[in-house]
């Protein structure tokens, strides 16, 4: 670039905070999720330990619109900032001797404050890419893939740390740790924030959060199906399978299988994030019109339907854990991030190309309440179909609900939408 770009101060800023949150996010997702597992756990148990987080979500999202477009932008960035530190803080406290039931509802609590922590930064930053982004050349699609991908990139090297501070430090140091360096981010985007984020609006109403576009409707419910098609593996089953498969049960194996396992699900979601950032190149999408792009949404998620159903099969053809099953399971979960990269992708971009300016962070908030939706379906269904089902009903969950993302992607038009070719 010749020339700085108005916004882009205000741009960097707000990713520097969101990829502080994220790192931490993700480290303090595998922390749970390990640290739990070893206390003896269920699938189902440890699923709960999630359902508040995405509740939380989808409460936080459906408000967040509103209140940053009466109290601006910078507020609810800041706010997601400091509830996580606190959320980080209160989970320190876990005692080990507490009973099992009072255990899971601490935890479910903390989480839910950490779920409405993730969803006031998030909207905050999405909805930044829509006001401070260029508008000609591809400039939203660019810089959205960006923020998406590095953010996503940021989150797997937070699996692969929360791995590591779990054998090394352990859980507690482990996350006063984290609740110590984002502070200190908190302080420095606090003093430090650029000028070029709106304030807010006073008359702003909360009924103006429920969406009247069908494009933003339809996107939604896809959205829901999307991510509940990755989280029904992701959160529980996938991570607990392979514990079992790498951990011989000594403390030695354990500590190996935590890194084997934070490895994996942190070369996940980099790849996800990397292919997320190289998506605008990969669709072409500078130089195809409007309903082209809205077209490859519905295609990328018939592609990556087949990818969860191959998996289903093989799942079936060895209900017993097997060296070739896992590598199968790595390489078929590797082709299903990348391709399931280009599908959220291609979302993010829709959902800002179909809002309008003066009502971006309403129609943010409720897409992402759509997303956080999808997430806590997927959660409860990770655990529960692991459960009761193991890996082979598990994927072919996976496989039905990428194709009803696919099915309700149909119905989405190009008429409505705000940029131009991005």
């Amino acid at each position: 670039m010749t020339a700085w770009p108005e916004g882009l101060s205000a741009y960097i800023a707000v990713t520097a905070a969101y990829w502080a949150f994220m790192l931490t996010d993700g480290a303090l997702r595998m922390l749970v999720l390990l640290h739990f597992h070893t206390l003896g756990f269920t699938p189902v148990q440890l699923a709960y330990l999630f359902v508040l987080y995405e509740i939380a979500g989808m409460v936080t999202n459906l408000s967040a619109g509103w209140i940053a477009a009466r109290f601006g932008l910078t507020s609810t960035l800041y706010a997601g900032l400091g509830i996580q530190v606190v959320a980080l803080v209160a989970l320190a406290q876990l005692e080990p001797g507490w009973a099992l039931g009072l255990s899971v509802a601490y935890v479910m609590v903390v989480q839910g404050a950490s779920g409405v922590a993730k969803d006031l930064a998030k909207m905050s930053s999405k909805s930044a890419v829509k006001l401070l982004a260029p508008s000609d050349d591809g400039g939203l699609f660019r810089w959205v893939a960006l923020l998406t991908g590095s953010k996503n990139a940021v989150k797997g090297l937070g699996f692969l740390l929360g791995a590591g501070l779990l054998a090394t430090l352990g859980f507690a140091w482990a996350v006063l740790g984290m609740a110590a360096v984002l502070a200190v981010i908190l302080v420095a985007v606090l003093i430090a924030m650029p000028p070029g984020l709106p304030r807010g609006r006073k008359g702003a109403k909360f009924s103006e959060v429920f969406s009247k576009s069908a494009n933003v409707n339809w996107l939604s419910a896809a959205r829901v199906f999307l991510f509940g098609a990755r989280d029904v593996w992701f959160v529980v089953g996938i991570p607990i399978y392979f514990y079992a498969v790498l951990s011989d049960g000594t403390e030695a194996g354990d500590r190996a299988a935590f890194f084997m396992i934070g490895t994996f699900m942190a070369g996940w979601i980099i790849l996800y994030g990397a292919v997320q950032a190289l998506a605008p190149r990969l669709l072409r999408a500078a130089t195809r019109p409007e309903d082209e792009l809205v077209a490859a949404a519905r295609g990328w998620a018939w592609a990556l339907a087949a990818v969860p159903a191959a998996l289903t099969i093989a799942a079936l053809a060895s209900p017993a854990p097997q060296l070739w099953l896992t590598v199968t399971l790595v390489a078929g979960l590797l082709v299903f991030g990348a391709t399931f990269a280009v599908n959220s992708s291609l979302h993010s971009y829709l959902i800002l190309a179909f809002t309008k300016a003066e009502r971006v962070t309403m129609d943010v908030g409720f897409y992402y309440m759509a997303n956080a939706g999808g997430r806590l379906l997927g959660t409860v269904l990770s655990g529960l179909t692991y459960q009761i089902g193991g890996l082979a009903l598990m994927l072919g969950m996976a496989t039905a609900m990428v194709a009803l993302s696919a099915l309700v992607s149909a119905r989405l038009r190009a008429e409505g939408m705000e940029t131009a070719s991005a």
